[in-house]
C-alpha cells in the first residue's frame, strides 16, 4: 500500500477534558482506483451524522472500503493524486466506465449509462463537494464548458454531472470535502 506524502492529524481530550493530539501518521486508507492510470484516493476522515458527535477520544467511523459518497447525514474528507489523462479513456466501453466507479460503490453515478461524450469519467453524486486543488492544474469538466483549475483554486460542485480531466503531464493533488445533500425535486 502506498503512504500519502502528508500528515493526518487527529486530535482529542483526554480524562480530564484537555485537548491532545491522538493520531499523528499518514491516513491510513489508500487506494488506486480504475488501475494504473487511475487516481489515488487518500481518505483522511469521515464523520456519520450532522452535527457531528463530538466525543473525547473516538476515532473514525468504521468503513470496509473506500466508498466515493460521504455516509449519509455524514462527510468525507480525502485527498486524490490525479495523473495525466490516459489514451486509453477515449477507447473505455461503458461498461469500464461504469466498472471504475463501482470500484468505490458508485456505478449509478456514471452519467449517460457510460456513454458520455464529454469525457469518460462524467459522474453527478447527490453532493456538496468543495475541491482545493493543492499541486497542478485539472480541468472541470461539465455538460456544457470546462474550466481550468490551478492549484490554489477552489471548486463548489453542487451535485451536477461534470468530469476530471488532467491534462498536463503532472499528477494534479486535489483535497475534497463532500457533503452529503438532497437533490431538489426537479432535479431528482
Amino acid at each position: 500500500m502506498t503512504k500519502a506524502p502528508f500528515r493526518r492529524i487527529v486530535t482529542g481530550h483526554n480524562s480530564e477534558g484537555k485537548a491532545i493530539i491522538l493520531e499523528d501518521s499518514p491516513p491510513p486508507r489508500v487506494q488506486r482506483v480504475g488501475g494504473d492510470t487511475g487516481p489515488m484516493f487518500y481518505e483522511v476522515w469521515n464523520t456519520t451524522a450532522t452535527p457531528a458527535p463530538i466525543d473525547p477520544a473516538s476515532g473514525e467511523p468504521h468503513e470496509d472500503k473506500i466508498v466515493l459518497a460521504p455516509p449519509a447525514n455524514g462527510t468525507r474528507i480525502r485527498v486524490l493524486d490525479i495523473p495525466p489523462d490516459d489514451a486509453s479513456f477515449e477507447t473505455m466501453s461503458a461498461e469500464e466506465r461504469i466498472a471504475h466507479f463501482e470500484e468505490i460503490g458508485a456505478g449509478d453515478a456514471v452519467a449517460d449509462g457510460g456513454n458520455s461524450e464529454r469525457h469518460a469519467h462524467m459522474h453527478k453524486t447527490e453532493t456538496i463537494d468543495y475541491g482545493i486543488v493543492l499541486s497542478g492544474e485539472i480541468v472541470l469538466i461539465m455538460d456544457e464548458g470546462e474550466t481550468l483549475c490551478k492549484a490554489g483554486d477552489i471548486i463548489i460542485q453542487r451535485g451536477t454531472n461534470h468530469g476530471w480531466a488532467n491534462r498536463s503531464d503532472q499528477d494534479c493533488r486535489i483535497a475534497f470535502i463532500l457533503i452529503d445533500g438532497k437533490f431538489s425535486p426537479e432535479l431528482a
